[in-house]
């Protein structure tokens, strides 16, 4: 069996979901050498060499992997930051290995302008309404307010904030959600413009899904639709998260969706790469370059916002269920040959328990959390018992968490995620939420309405009425 060392750049469930199927690799001897942002207890069991980069700085990742040269024959990346920041650049420029994530000027995700102007060019069909607003040319604050109430009317108040950088100011605002007069909505707008250009944008009615292709530099092999839970509490309420869970149906397709609108999603895909690949060498969008989240109108489908990486908890769901040796995708890759993926039959539900403090949990249900357990450790003994009995059913993969004297303890963020593999989407949510009550400790906490056949059914027949709607306004 041939040997291959595999670098896996990694932060939570997504980059330990790669480690676990780079790690069951039946084509090759894989050696792992992962760089994470803390001590995953996963991670560092399947690894030859784990270090900690706290930051994921891009220097300290490539000077790594400069000493391993010899040992490390790929790698590939699961967070946004290090390919925002241009680690493939860094590393292929300093070392003669190679990297299976977009080129920094490819990382698109990294200005929310770039994105809204370059699908205006190649997919304006597919943008909502939007208007940027740079802090370089406001003078005048009473002016900037008239400009954006006037915006505000003409897209009747149903509006959305967005900075232009991940993670800047106070984030996505969305009106009916985070504010509900035009006051407001312009309190939440000046808090971004602080930090560089902000959009506003239509707000859309519809139902979302996510897209996502791995990319050869020729081709685009597209992945299962899945759909994703960003808000935090039940019935889509509460702030957007990193999201709390997501699906994905037995085939290609979700319960919601047609095949036209799939086939239009991936038109829509392939018109943006199509003009990417004009501005340069395409092999600079090798990886995951389009994780689209779409939202499903009565006027087709609009983007919301693409990612240049693996989508997280989406890969989750995709991961588990490919046939083909994941190691040997990555290979077709790197040679610029894969035309194609396949997938066991199988619906999966990724569910994660996070801790008290995420998602303003603690603020909105004070009486529910027990104090005194938010600082115990995890004990991930039942679920991993659970994941051995059901033979691979259920995976349970740590995230934000950290080994400290040999004991698990959960960080800020999402700590544990749970994956299922059913026959129907009802029996996969079944076992994943019997892994998930298998977590203890750490007062952790999930939403228990992912998946549930009362939110599915809400889908499709959201999705009936805007079809309706649209065949009214032809």
């Amino acid at each position: 069996m041939e040997k291959v060392g595999v670098l896996v750049v990694s932060y939570g469930a997504r980059g330990v979901a790669m480690i676990d199927a780079i790690h069951r690799s039946l084509e090759y001897e894989t050696k792992i050498y992962v760089v994470d942002r803390q001590r995953n207890p996963l991670s560092s069991r399947l690894a030859v060499e784990h270090v900690v980069v706290e930051d994921l700085n891009v220097n300290e990742i490539t000077r790594f992997v400069a000493r391993r040269q010899n040992k490390i024959d790929f790698g590939i990346v699961g967070p946004e930051k290090p390919i925002i920041s241009g680690l493939r650049d860094a590393m292929e420029k300093e070392t003669s290995i190679p990297l299976i994530c977009p080129t920094k000027r490819f990382a698109i995700e990294g200005s929310k302008v770039t994105q809204r102007n370059l699908f205006a060019q190649s997919v304006p069909s597919a943008n909502p309404r939007y208007r940027v607003f740079d802090p370089t040319e406001i003078k005048n604050r009473e002016k900037t307010k008239q400009k954006v109430y006037a915006w505000l009317t003409e897209l009747g108040n149903k509006a959305v904030v967005k900075p232009d950088a991940p993670a800047a100011g106070k984030g996505v605002g969305v009106w009916g959600d985070h504010f509900n007069n035009k006051k407001e909505l312009f309190d939440h707008f000046l808090a971004n413009l602080r930090f560089g250009k902000v959009i506003i944008e239509e707000k859309l009615d519809g139902e979302e899904s996510s897209f996502q292709s791995i990319c050869d530099g020729k081709n685009l092999v597209r992945l299962p639709e899945t759909r994703d839970y960003k808000r935090a509490f039940e019935d889509d309420k509460g702030p957007n998260t990193g999201g709390m869970g997501s699906y994905k149906g037995v085939d290609e397709l979700l319960p919601f969706l047609k095949r036209e609108d799939q086939e239009e999603e991936l038109a829509i895909v392939n018109r943006i790469f199509k003009d990417l690949r004009k501005k340069a060498d395409a092999n600079e969008l090798r990886g995951v370059p389009f994780y689209t989240a779409f939202i499903h109108t009565s006027d087709g489908p609009k983007i919301l916002e693409n990612n240049s990486r693996a989508g997280d908890p989406e890969i989750l769901n995709i991961l588990p269920l490919i046939k083909d040796d994941f190691t040997n995708i990555c290979y077709k890759v790197l040679e610029g040959n894969l035309t194609r993926i396949n997938f066991h039959k199988k619906a999966s539900v990724a569910v994660y328990k996070v801790p008290p403090s995420y998602g303003g949990y603690q603020e909105t249900y004070r009486e529910k959390v027990a104090i005194e357990e938010i600082n115990t450790p995890l004990n991930l003994k039942r679920a991993d018992l659970l994941e051995n009995r059901t033979r691979g059913k259920i995976r349970v993969f740590p995230a934000s968490v950290e080994l400290r004297d040999r004991r698990l303890y959960p960080l800020t963020s999402r700590s544990v995620a749970v994956v299922a593999i059913g026959d129907t989407i009802a029996q996969a949510r079944e076992l994943a939420f019997e892994g998930v009550d298998a977590i203890e400790g750490g007062a952790l906490w999930s939403r228990r309405d992912i998946a549930h056949k009362n939110h599915i059914h809400g889908s499709v027949t959201h999705m009936d009425r805007l079809r309706r709607k649209k065949i009214g306004s032809d």
